[in-house]
């Protein structure tokens, strides 16, 4: 059986579970873990959007109940959930040479407990005996004292290698098939190292690096907004002081310790927001750019969730210009007035459809349009969406892509400047599109952005820029920049 065809056995069938006759005493962190993972294969849910929400609730309990749920247990749920996703490639082909069946013939809430219970023997330091039983009394609360056996029997298997000597039995050799070898030792579909291979160049080992930087922990990275904060405003607001400056952007400040960033005053003020420093420095790149004439009006074409417009807006503020940010989606137009709110200029947030746009052809100055795309440039911080795209979705993003982006150009005047970002590296994304729009667009010139990225390396040979996770320490952000000539 394929790696690719052991993930999709998660979706299959979802039978109901069976009440346990006896009931253990329930692990809180565990039982989190499992039910954000089945959150993430029920709802299509994403584990960044629904992990805070469990974790809030599991300190409310805790607090109820006269028992703690402090920092550790909240650090220990995280590193399950994420470690889990992150390497579910690994693990399905793992937990197939252990089972006598098909993965798909497996409930999915069994195949839950099972990968948590491989994360814990084959990626953490918890002794193998305590991760086994763990395990099973996870299985036993939520899945019943028949498939406890099942988890307690498969475990004991998955317990007789460590990481390495597993990899050495389920995946094939890099001689004989260097994708499918590097799907299944990094926890990436196949289709997925393929393009990533494609659009990176080069040979094994700058692959090798990107797919684990794909699979480490990104940091938490909050954004200064022009205006409102400085940098170092939003440092000395960090409740511990666990800061770090950031790499590129002079408005990025990290938490080298993580933490709950909902927690700094200059956040919950609105002062600061948690935003990528590869989305800083797209947002960033498009102010720098010189514009001859005026430089009044600024629009964001694809403005939701608001990080980037709220960047702009306060660069735009900071020069006398007012920024347009339109979003398509209602709920996600609130969200970019609520990162707007504060901003020291004016603006104005509007919901609209970029491709039919409400406003006259050369209006704008600059225009950032941010597209929709596949995501495979966040990976690290969304692992689930590997398992959840497929090769088509490339081509299905494609037309809206060109669209928004021919736009985006039309709206700019003459001498104004379009930036063109997504958050992927796919050259069917990227390269691809711009080459498209310029080659049926007259007047229209692509800047070698990389001037506009001061101090930032590995930015390639131009014009276009595409950040990288092992490189830069960000999401895989491409970034386009074009000018209106006539």
């Amino acid at each position: 059986m394929t790696k690719q065809s052991a993930v999709n056995g998660r979706h299959q069938q979802r039978r109901p579970q069976s009440t346990p006759a006896r009931r253990p005493q329930r692990d809180p962190v565990r039982v989190l873990a499992f039910e954000a993972l089945r959150a993430v294969d029920e709802r299509d849910a994403y584990a960044n959007l629904v992990l805070p929400g469990l974790l809030r609730a599991a300190e409310r309990a805790a607090a109820d109940q006269g028992r703690s749920f402090d920092r550790r247990d909240a650090a220990l749920a995280t590193e399950l959930v994420y470690g889990t996703l992150r390497n579910q490639g690994t693990y399905d082909a793992v937990i197939a040479a252990c089972v006598d069946r098909p993965l798909r013939e497996v409930d999915p809430p069994v195949l839950d407990v099972l990968s948590l219970g491989a994360h814990q023997l084959l990626a953490t330091r918890i002794p193998p005996h305590a991760a086994v039983s763990a395990s099973v009394d996870l299985a036993r609360v939520v899945l019943g004292e028949g498939r406890a056996r099942f988890v307690n029997a498969v475990l004991r298997k998955v317990a007789a290698h460590d990481l390495d000597g597993w990899l050495e039995r389920v995946a094939p050799s890099y001689e004989d098939d260097a994708e499918g070898h590097l799907a299944v030792v990094h926890s990436h579909p196949r289709w997925i190292v393929s393009a990533l291979w494609d659009a990176l160049g080069g040979g094994r080992s700058g692959v090798e690096d990107l797919l684990a930087a794909d699979n480490a922990r990104p940091e938490v990275t909050l954004v200064a907004r022009p205006g409102r904060a400085t940098a170092a405003d939003v440092a000395a607001s960090v409740p511990d002081g666990a800061t770090e400056p950031g790499r590129w952007s002079p408005y990025a400040v990290r938490l080298s310790e993580g933490g709950d960033p909902a927690a700094v005053p200059a956040v919950a003020e609105g002062r600061a927001g948690v935003q990528d420093e590869g989305s800083q420095l797209v947002a960033a790149a498009l102010a720098a750019v010189p514009v001859e004439g005026r430089d009044e009006l600024w629009l964001d074409g694809c403005a939701g969730p608001g990080g980037k417009a709220a960047l702009l807006a306060g660069l735009a503020a900071g020069r006398g210009a007012r920024l347009v940010a339109v979003e398509k989606q209602p709920h996600r137009a609130r969200l970019v007035g609520r990162a707007l709110a504060g901003n020291p200029g004016p603006y104005q947030v509007v919901v609209a459809d970029g491709t039919r746009p409400l406003w006259a052809p050369g209006s704008f100055d600059r225009v950032l349009v941010d597209v929709p795309c596949t995501g495979l440039g966040a990976l690290r911080r969304r692992p689930e969406a590997r398992w959840r795209r497929r090769a088509e979705d490339v081509r299905g993003f494609g037309p809206l892509q060109r669209a928004l982006l021919g736009e985006a150009v039309a709206a700019a005047r003459v001498g104004g400047v379009v930036g063109y970002a997504t958050c992927s590296p796919h050259l069917a994304e990227t390269r691809e599109v711009v080459e498209d729009v310029l080659a049926r667009t007259p007047g229209l010139e692509l800047l070698d952005a990389r001037p506009f990225l001061p101090g930032v390396p590995d930015l390639g040979p131009g014009p276009a820029v595409q950040l990288w996770p092992h490189l830069h320490g960000t999401d895989a952000m491409f970034l386009a920049l074009l000018r209106r000539t006539s």
